[in-house]
């Protein structure tokens, strides 16, 4: 199984922003080339986005479906790889003061991902997560800067 957290420095509410908006997975989940929400429902359990993976030459289509929606701590997605493969995704969020302790944790649901799945799986898996939660600390810091410096226009008019 493999679990990853990573502090990110703005609170759960800017991080639970960052996961609502299935548009951009993309920017942060770390082999996806892009993403769009199938309707205006995302995040809501029974909600799925559809995305893209890249590699290489081999282009791969995918649908990842809400199965749990805790606003604004918890989010559980099904990451399936056609109609026999998927993937749990557990994303929760604890405050810590005025910052957010990201924890990720995936692993195998259905199909051949549990043939496969052995210690060096687990630890590509890890190198990947630690390469996705970067990226989410940057969008959702990057969002916070940009958050903070409108705020601060708007105070010298």
């Amino acid at each position: 199984m493999a679990v990853q957290h990573r502090l990110v420095h703005c609170p759960p509410e800017r991080v639970w922003g960052v996961l609502c908006d299935g548009d951009r997975y993309a920017e942060w989940v770390v082999g996806t080339y892009d993403s769009r929400q199938d309707d205006d429902r995302w995040p809501q359990e029974g909600s799925a986005l559809r995305y893209v993976v890249k590699a290489g030459p081999w282009t791969f289509e995918g649908r990842t479906v809400v199965r749990i929606h805790e606003p604004p701590r918890r989010l559980e997605l099904e990451a399936r790889a056609g109609s026999h493969t998927s993937a749990r995704i557990a994303i929760e969020l604890v405050p810590w003061g005025d910052e957010t302790v990201v924890v990720l944790d995936e692993h195998p649901l259905r199909g051949r991902g549990w043939t496969f799945h052995h210690a060096a799986v687990d630890a590509v898996s890890q190198i990947r997560h630690r390469g996705m939660l970067s990226r989410l600390a940057r969008t959702c810091e990057e969002r916070a800067g940009a958050g903070a410096e409108a705020a601060g226009a708007g105070s010298h008019a």
